[in-house]
C-alpha cells in the first residue's frame, strides 16, 4: 500500500509555481493576485481561507481578503463582488461558502465574472468542463486528478466509482474520469444518497472517490484488493483519547480500508493540500489569459 501524499505533491507543485512567479517579477511584470471574500466567522471556513493565503504567500502571489459579520446584506456582498470583477489587477477570488442563510449562494456564484471564477463553479465554466473545453476546473477535482497524475496510476479502462454528486466534487470528478484524457478513460459509476447496493457497486472500483460527506463511511469489505482509494472527506468527531476532544475522519475507515489497497489518500494531508495548490494553478492559468485571451 502506497499513501497518496498530497501534502508533498502540493509542495513539489508551490516550488514550480514560484519559479514561475519568479519569472514573471524579474520580467518586471506584477505578481498574480487572488483574493478571497469571508463572510462571518465559520472555523472552518477561518482555516480553509487562511490556508489558501499562506499558499499565496509561499508562491509570490498577491493576496487580497475581504472580511464581512455574518450580517452583511446580499446587496452589499454583491456590491463587493462587482467591485472586484472590475479591478484589473485582481486576477481571481473566491468566496469561501457557505454563506449565510439570508444570501443566495448560487446569485453570489452567479455574480462572479466567470474569467475570474478560481474556484470553478460558474455556470459558464461548468458548461465549458462539460463540453471538454479549456476552463477553469473546480479546485479539488482538479486536486485529485493532478494526484493521480503525479503517481503515475493507470485510469484507462479502469472502472471507477464517484461516492457523492455535488456540484463541486463528484459530478465534475466523473466527467473527468471519463473523458478521453491521462488520467482519464475510465468507466464511471456516480453513486448517490438514493443509490441500491452501493456496496456491491463500490466494491467492484477498481478506484473509488469517496465525496459523499460521512465519516467513515467506506468500510474495508466494501473494497476489492488493489484499489486505488481517494478519500475527499473530512470531518470532526469526537474523540475522548485526543486532548481537543475530536479527530479528523474521512469518508473511508482508513484502519480497515488501507491494507487492501494499493494507493490511499491520508486524511489529513491527502487531498485537502492538492485542493488549495490547485486554485493557485488556477490564478496562474487566469493571470496568464489561458481560458479567457
Amino acid at each position: 500500500m502506497t499513501l497518496l501524499d498530497g501534502k508533498a505533491t502540493s509542495q513539489q507543485i508551490k516550488l514550480e509555481i514560484k519559479a514561475e512567479t519568479d519569472a514573471l517579477i524579474a520580467a518586471g511584470k506584477r505578481a498574480p493576485h487572488l483574493a478571497a471574500v469571508l463572510v462571518g466567522n465559520d472555523g472552518a471556513s477561518e482555516t480553509y481561507v487562511a490556508a489558501k493565503i499562506k499558499a499565496c504567500e509561499e508562491v509570490g502571489f498577491k493576496s487580497t481578503m475581504h472580511r464581512f459579520d455574518a450580517s452583511v446584506t446580499e446587496d452589499e456582498l454583491l456590491k463587493t463582488i462587482a467591485d472586484m470583477n472590475a479591478d484589473e489587477s485582481l486576477d481571481g477570488f473566491i468566496v469561501q461558502l457557505p454563506l449565510p442563510k439570508h444570501i443566495s449562494e448560487d446569485k453570489v456564484l452567479q455574480a462572479v465574472d466567470a474569467r475570474k471564477d478560481v474556484d470553478g463553479f460558474h455556470p459558464q465554466n461548468v458548461g465549458r468542463l462539460t463540453l471538454g473545453l479549456n476552463t477553469f476546473v473546480s479546485a479539488t477535482p482538479a486536486g485529485i486528478m493532478e494526484l493521480l497524475a503525479r503517481y503515475n496510476i493507470e485510469t484507462s479502462g479502469k472502472h471507477c466509482v464517484v461516492l457523492g454528486r455535488s456540484n463541486i466534487v463528484g459530478t465534475p470528478m466523473s466527467l473527468l474520469l471519463s473523458r478521453n484524457t491521462n488520467p482519464g478513460n475510465c468507466t464511471v459509476t456516480l453513486c448517490h444518497s438514493r443509490t441500491k447496493n452501493i456496496e456491491e457497486i463500490t466494491r467492484s472500483a477498481d478506484i473509488v472517490i469517496a465525496a459523499i460527506g460521512k465519516p467513515e463511511f467506506v468500510k474495508g469489505e466494501w473494497v476489492k484488493e488493489g484499489a486505488v482509494v481517494v478519500d475527499v472527506g473530512i470531518t470532526r468527531v469526537t474523540d475522548e483519547s485526543k486532548k481537543s476532544g475530536f479527530r479528523l475522519a474521512g469518508d473511508v475507515h482508513f484502519e480497515s480500508v488501507a491494507p487492501k489497497c494499493s494507493f490511499i489518500t491520508p486524511v489529513p494531508g491527502g487531498v485537502g493540500p492538492m485542493t488549495i495548490v490547485s486554485l493557485m494553478k488556477n490564478t496562474l492559468k487566469s493571470y496568464n489569459k489561458e481560458v479567457y485571451p
